[in-house]
């Protein structure tokens, strides 16, 4: 989905801590809500659109955004309990540099690798930036330049795997021309038609260089494909969700609504297995629809967790379902919002222990507005907790917080978060905030 822009850092932390956890569900889980830092509180200008990484080894939280004047970076060396001050990745600051829909991740050896889309002349692509220090410097940048003169492109994601593998999805039309948006006042766009596909591109040395596009969504050059989470199994195998819909008419490119769709690979991106649809009786997501819809995550053990929202003439629900199989049967969706206000419901889901999974979403269901709230679930005792509001304040609904936002496990009993939201504090300017939550099984 097309994304609006944001420009404009010192990280101070917010004088309380996050809100007291909702009594757990049998008390079968407490949590232990930490301090949350506002980490672009001397931006100038908007800060949204919030993507999160976790260096287990090292003890590291990585967050990127757009603001700060481009693409932001930010990293915390105490499993997010306070934040260094940001620094702009290379290259995104300036008049003439168009940055937006950055991702981050870290590689099993520790590389930090950022990802954000560009336009350059008539071009739009995705760019990689590489730390080689755990995120204090950024000294490597590669253009994923496109074969077609005047594409379309959007929301890439990023995953890095074992000997160098890098793998980037993005969203991907050979014709831009062909691509008509459906905007929100107070947020971004969706799609109304165009030529949209889920292509990955993969790197085998550290992201010096990429191969060619290979198509995650059947049917290109039109497959109705975009937003393209994805894990990286110890085996190498790449997990993908995306989110797909029907193109009902090839001259137009009409779509109809659409749904969630799981599918893997493992030849490192040359070839994907068939997509499943996850959710088939549980509703549809909207054209309009403007934010990021659909994560993926695997726990410990190597259960995989889906989560997305869909949309019906007068409600939004957002669901999770799970794997116990790597991907070749999913269960059931279940409701993790306990309301269904017709409101987003931004979904976010990171693995735990075996078993079980930590689901976040940002929902403006309060009428206080914006917030985002923690759930922690269980593959064999369902949800273990009511919703705990991580963020203690609410956002005004009428700033474009981002379409999307973070969340990590640091450990089975840490898991950190961060979103965005204009808020009292942040005087009514959209800012990033991030913070721990400690979470213990009884």
């Amino acid at each position: 989905m097309v994304r609006g822009r944001v420009s404009g850092v010192v990280v101070a932390l917010v004088g309380f801590g996050l809100f007291a956890a909702s009594p757990a569900f049998g008390s079968s889980l407490s949590y232990a809500p930490g301090p949350v830092s506002d980490l672009s509180t001397s931006c100038s200008g908007q800060n949204a659109e919030v993507e999160q990484a976790a260096d287990q080894a090292a003890g590291n939280v990585y967050e990127v955004w757009m603001g700060c004047r481009g693409i932001a970076f930010a990293r915390s060396t105490d499993g997010g309990a306070t934040f260094e001050q940001p620094i702009s990745l290379p290259g995104t600051v300036g008049s003439n540099y168009n940055a937006w829909d950055p991702a981050v991740t870290a590689g099993p050896d520790g590389t930090v690798y950022a990802v954000f889309m560009r336009t350059k002349a008539s071009q739009w692509y995705p760019v990689v930036d590489a730390s080689f220090d755990h995120g204090r410097t950024f000294t490597q940048s590669t253009e994923l330049i496109p074969p077609d003169p005047k594409n379309w492109g959007d929301r890439p994601f990023i995953a890095a795997g074992a000997n160098g593998a890098v793998y980037v999805t993005w969203d991907y039309g050979p014709d831009r021309g062909t691509v008509t948006e459906l905007c929100a006042a107070n947020g971004s766009c969706g799609f109304a038609t165009g030529q949209l596909n889920v292509v990955m591109q993969r790197s085998a040395d550290h992201g010096r260089s990429f191969g060619a596009m290979t198509y995650v969504s059947p049917g290109f050059p039109a497959s109705g494909g975009d937003s393209a989470p994805m894990v990286v199994e110890p085996s190498g195998r790449i997990d993908v969700l995306y989110q797909g819909y029907e193109i009902t008419d090839t001259t137009t490119y009409s779509m109809n609504p659409g749904y969630s769709y799981f599918t893997s690979s493992t030849d490192g991106g040359a070839t994907w297995s068939a997509p499943v649809r996850l959710g088939p009786d549980s509703g549809t997501m909207s054209l309009d629809e403007w934010w990021i819809d659909g994560d993926i995550a695997m726990d410990s053990a190597g259960n995989l967790y889906a989560v997305w929202d869909t949309q019906g003439a007068n409600d939004d629900v957002g669901w999770l379902s799970y794997s116990t199989d790597r991907g070749a049967h999913w269960s059931a969706p279940v409701q993790v919002p306990p309301d269904r206000q017709n409101v987003p419901h931004v979904m976010e889901v990171a693995g735990g222990g075996p078993g079980i999974a930590y689901v976040s979403f940002m929902s403006g269901a309060d009428p206080r507005g914006y917030a985002d709230y923690l759930r922690t679930f269980s593959i064999t005792r369902g949800f273990l907790s009511a919703p705990l509001q991580v963020s203690p304040e609410f956002g005004d609904t009428a700033v474009w917080p981002g379409d999307t936002f973070g969340i990590s496990t640091l450990s089975p009993g840490r898991v950190v978060l961060s979103w965005g939201s204009a808020t009292a504090s942040s005087k009514g300017k959209s800012d990033i905030f991030a913070g721990a939550v400690g979470v213990q099984l009884h």
